[in-house]
């Protein structure tokens, strides 16, 4: 009898342990704490030795050193991206702790990966789809844990810091991949190309009622196909799915018009520096989930969760129209001619919108004795406000057969080999006539951000020229699924193209000048030899005082209309081909990761 009491008393202690091992931070505090980057990594490789509908990879290091993990989940047990594609089913990717300060999705995903596999109700979905969950993103963020950096938020009692290692902020670094998290992410996102996509958040701002608010991205960035499906079927499903089976309230995200959300909100524009702006690039659905700062920490990770559970819900019931919507949208952009690479908010097109807000007043600060805001949470309303959710489109471009980069452009070319982007090497020297911009005026912020000096706006020069280009130079053809993302990295005129974030800046600065007691003569020699130049700088002179006063800015003049000028300055540096030639051509390397 006693060695089968031992027995029974050893399963017993094993099946609690498994069970408090299955448990995590977050409820093994009750809702106070958020897991650490290890406790997060070992939950989901205990999941991985537990089921074999889990594997955990990883792609490539972070900015810290420590690898970047996806954990995919399948029920089918399909881990080859290629074969899921070619079943047609389709992927939601999880994107948690991009800002470890708002540590929501980590602590939902785990309980929404563990749930799935181990509660019979819920498993059957699992064969529907693939979940792929980044556990921590900003894991250089995430390793600066302490608790207070957050100053306007209630818990979690310790947490990460929103810059990564290197102090910047991940969720501007999608398209300009500064950084390595960028460089992996693309990694996972081109790997397996997901139908939707998940980045999960903790707000700041107004206060209101709704514990969480979504931002679902731009349907004016999309195709016909995902941004129809999108608009008028997911996210009211969503939104149906969070009034009826979530016990806290969701609203679209509370951009304030004013100082406070009863005046008005607008909707969020998410370029290609944002996650879902650079997810939308290759017509996945996309959403950002902003839980409210100012609730509770457990309100606001299971308010994560229900969102999170309602959409592995809908894909699991609609897994053949989301995955259809998508395939649909991506061949509607491989055959587009043009694409709008930036958007301003139409004013003129005014929404209403039902919200939940609380009354508020402007009373006098003990600190500073000015006006202070105060929300009174006592004093709830329901009413009415103005929604501007319209967006048009400012510039739309013409994509051209092909981009020309030369190869000096290393960096540019890693990221694109990070995004799996198809490309070519010239094998030979060669001429070629191609379409050239020049920048003839850049306007450039005057302050650092995210470790650079944005070029906020261009205005460009087309002419056509012909240029020497050399073996080893890059000739990518826009025919491919990455078309959209082509022409948003390289036009010059896109909100994020990488010449806004200083790729290119090196023709920015002229390279040769002259002495102008030297050019005097020269520039008699040159106004004899060109009438036309001559009445052109004779009619400036008469026109323009200012110019008519400068010595210096005549020879210029004269100097940039001259065989002397450097052709280079200014002159942008990835070129647009028409041609439809037939080139000797070495095929590129992409990421094999």
């Amino acid at each position: 009898m006693k060695g089968i009491s031992t027995l029974l008393f050893a399963v017993l202690m094993f099946k609690l342990l498994s069970a408090q091992m299955g448990m995590t931070p977050f409820e093994n505090t009750w809702g106070e704490e958020t897991a650490t980057y290890q406790q997060a990594i070992d939950f989901y490789k205990q999941l991985a030795e537990t089921y074999p509908e889990v594997e955990i990879k990883e792609y490539g290091r972070s900015d810290v050193g420590k690898p970047m993990h996806l954990v995919v989940i399948s029920g089918q047990k399909i881990f080859d991206p290629k074969k899921a594609k070619k079943e047609g089913i389709p992927m939601i990717l999880i994107n948690n702790a991009i800002h470890p300060g708002e540590p929501c999705g980590v602590d939902a995903s785990m309980m929404l990966a563990r749930n799935l596999l181990e509660d019979k109700k819920l498993r059957p979905m699992l064969d529907e789809l693939i979940i792929g969950i980044i556990p921590i993103y900003n894991i250089g963020g995430a390793l600066n844990r302490g608790c207070c950096s957050r100053a306007n938020q209630e818990g979690p009692l310790s947490y990460g810091f929103r810059g990564n290692a290197g102090n910047y902020d991940l969720n501007r670094d999608f398209i300009k991949m500064d950084t390595r998290n960028a460089h992996a992410f693309a990694r996972i996102f081109q790997t397996w190309l997901p139908e939707i996509f998940i980045d999960t958040h903790t707000t700041n701002g107004a206060d209101y009622q709704a514990t969480l608010t979504l931002i679902a991205t731009r349907p004016e960035k999309l195709e016909k196909s995902a941004a129809a499906y999108q608009t008028e079927t997911l996210v009211p499903a969503l939104e149906k799915y969070m009034k009826k089976k979530s016990s806290y309230h969701m609203c679209p995200y509370v951009y304030s018009v004013g100082n406070v959300p009863d005046k008005g909100i607008a909707g969020f524009l998410d370029l290609p520096r944002y996650s879902s702006g650079y997810a939308s690039l290759f017509q996945t659905m996309s959403f950002i989930t902003e839980a409210h700062m100012l609730k509770p920490f457990k309100d606001r990770v299971t308010a994560t969760y229900d969102f999170l559970s309602g959409t592995v819900e809908f894909v699991s019931k609609n897994p053949g129209a989301v995955f259809e919507a998508v395939v649909k949208a991506r061949l509607e952009a491989y055959n587009k001619k043009s694409f709008a690479v930036n958007w301003k908010l139409d004013q003129e097109k005014q929404d209403e919108l039902m919200f939940k807000g609380f009354e508020y007043s402007y009373e006098t600060s003990k600190v500073t004795g000015k006006d202070r805001l105060r929300y009174h949470r006592d004093k709830p309303f329901e009413k009415k406000i103005p929604y501007f959710n319209s967006f048009s489109a400012t510039t739309v471009v013409e994509k051209p057969n092909a981009y020309i980069l030369p190869q000096t452009y290393w960096e540019v070319e890693e990221k694109l080999k990070a995004n799996k982007v198809e490309y070519f090497y010239l094998d030979t020297d060669t001429t070629m006539e191609v379409e050239v911009y020049y920048l003839d005026k850049v306007h450039t912020q005057m302050r650092s951000y995210e470790g650079h000096f944005y070029h906020d706006s261009v205005e460009l020069r087309k002419e056509f020229q012909k240029i020497r280009f050399y073996k080893g130079d890059l000739i990518i053809y826009t025919n491919q699924l990455h078309s959209q993302y082509l022409v948003h990295i390289f036009e010059p005129l896109a909100a994020d193209a990488l010449f806004r974030w200083n790729a290119f800046d090196g023709v920015l600065m002229q390279k040769e000048y002259f002495s102008s007691y030297v050019f005097e003569e020269r520039a008699e020699e040159i106004l004899a030899r060109n009438s036309e130049l001559k009445a052109a700088f004779e009619k400036k002179k008469a026109e323009d005082e200012s110019f008519r006063e400068s010595a210096r800015a005549q020879l210029f003049y004269i100097y940039t209309h001259s065989v002397h000028y450097e052709k280079t300055h200014r002159r942008y540096p990835v070129f647009r081909w028409q041609g439809i030639g037939v080139l000797p051509l070495t095929m590129g390397q992409t990421d094999k990761n």
